[in-house]
């Protein structure tokens, strides 16, 4: 197959001319699909409905302790649900606190409070001259969207296959105390999959920041969203790393169950060093007298124990998987060879990155919503929305049905065949 940047001026305008009229029958279509975010599907939130039914007005809603779960008090969560979050975070119940339904909200308080009070009896960040913070690119623009309503300002990190340039990462740590976290989707990663290398994640334990106030902010959304059963990411536990290497306080680590039960209605958890935790319960004793207990019991007896939530686990693979498969056979078969774009092959999480040619980004985002296919914006996975290149797009395969998501990959993809062809004509 010709690539089409050896093609001639010639054979470029007859391309264009065939895929115009493409173009112009898929408009014709009238389509209305949407892969922008990466939500789960109906079938996947009819996984979990039998949650629902756990608990009934005659169910007994105390918590192993004792504790009436429909009352105040319980303030980091109660044990059955600490045990649960714990088994899926791979650490201990004493260094968790359950939360409410999003670990979003919780990053969101984190970056809050050390912005008003400090962190660890350190100069709260308001009281700074300048606060920065670490950006590995592409990556989750709700993240870069939490520190820019802060006015902190984003550093962009590359991501390799084996997690973010460690040796720029290590360099900025040490040497700019103004740097105070760096966030990272450590499995699995948004957009690209990657899950970062045992190397990757030693080193981010023996970081040795300027700052006596840094934290890596490492939110594991899809520790155990995997494809396949035979082919599964291993990523190597963060907190013990940390202990080990003497930096105990270095990280905090999120998860949740939102993409395993309800989105609107998971459990969410941070889990910690001990005094990191007694850090957060300061202000959490001030914050509320208790999350959602109910919700948590609700939890614990739907799912058990940490092999409930992967037999759980395997139905969303299931469902996840064919369109995944779907979506990489036929960006395989359109473009493989003709050397206008990249993507990763993920073997679990949410999405699909691909890297167009450079400066084609928004105009295959353009064309793809002319044509009845919305995708996240171009430019969404770098801070401030500015992709240097123009050229990353994020894939959403989960949230359309398999006929619909077939539709939409075809459209993407002559879409990209489109816009590269329109900027080598540009060029030529």
């Amino acid at each position: 197959m010709k690539k089409y940047s050896d093609m001639s001026k010639e054979e470029l305008l007859t391309l264009k001319a065939q895929l115009d009229k493409e173009f112009a029958d898929i408009k014709a279509q009238g389509l209305a699909l949407d892969m922008s975010r990466g939500k789960p599907a109906a079938d996947q939130l009819n996984l979990s409905m039998e949650l629902m039914d756990v608990l009934g007005s005659d169910s007994d809603l105390k918590c192993e302790t004792g504790v009436d779960c429909r009352n105040y008090g319980v303030i980091d969560g109660i044990p059955e649900a600490k045990r649960l979050l714990g088994e899926m975070s791979e650490v201990d119940p004493e260094h968790i606190i359950i939360y409410g339904n999003s670990s979003l909200n919780v990053m969101f308080d984190s970056i809050a409070r050390s912005m008003t009070h400090g962190v660890m009896g350190n100069t709260p960040w308001c009281k700074l001259d300048k606060v920065k913070f670490l950006c590995p690119v592409p990556g989750y623009d709700r993240h870069f969207k939490i520190t820019e309503f802060f006015g902190i300002e984003m550093i962009n990190v590359p991501m390799t296959p084996q997690g973010p340039d460690m040796d720029m990462v290590e360099k900025l740590v040490s040497e700019d105390a103004a740097i105070k976290g760096i966030w990272c989707v450590p499995k699995y990663s948004n957009p690209q999959g990657y899950t970062y290398s045992k190397e990757t994640v030693e080193r981010f334990a023996r970081l040795k920041p300027a700052a006596p106030d840094f934290r890596i902010y490492w939110d594991n959304a899809y520790s155990i969203h995997h494809l396949y059963d035979d082919n599964q990411d291993f990523l190597v536990e963060i907190l013990e790393a940390c202990a080990k290497a003497g930096n105990p306080d270095l990280v905090y680590k999120f998860t949740s169950t939102s993409k395993v039960s309800f989105p609107g209605s998971g459990i969410a958890a941070v889990a910690a060093s001990k005094a990191n935790l007694a850090d957060f319960r300061s202000y959490m004793q001030i914050q509320t007298i208790g999350h959602d207990k109910l919700n948590q019991l609700r939890h614990v007896r739907f799912f058990k124990d940490l092999e409930g939530l992967h037999a759980h686990m395997r139905k969303h693979a299931d469902i996840l998987r064919p369109k995944f498969e779907m979506v990489l056979d036929t960006l395989d078969r359109e473009l493989s060879g003709l050397g206008i774009g990249e993507w990763t092959k993920p073997h679990g999480g949410y999405f699909i990155s691909f890297d167009s040619m450079e400066g084609c980004a928004k105009a295959i985002v353009a064309k793809a919503k002319e044509a009845g296919v919305v995708l996240t914006g171009a430019g969404a996975t770098y801070p401030y929305g500015k992709d240097p290149k123009d050229s990353n797009i994020r894939i959403a395969p989960s949230f359309p049905t398999p006929e619909e998501l077939g539709k939409a990959a075809e459209v993407f993809v002559l879409c990209v065949k489109l816009a590269s062809v329109e900027k080598l004509l540009e060029n030529a």
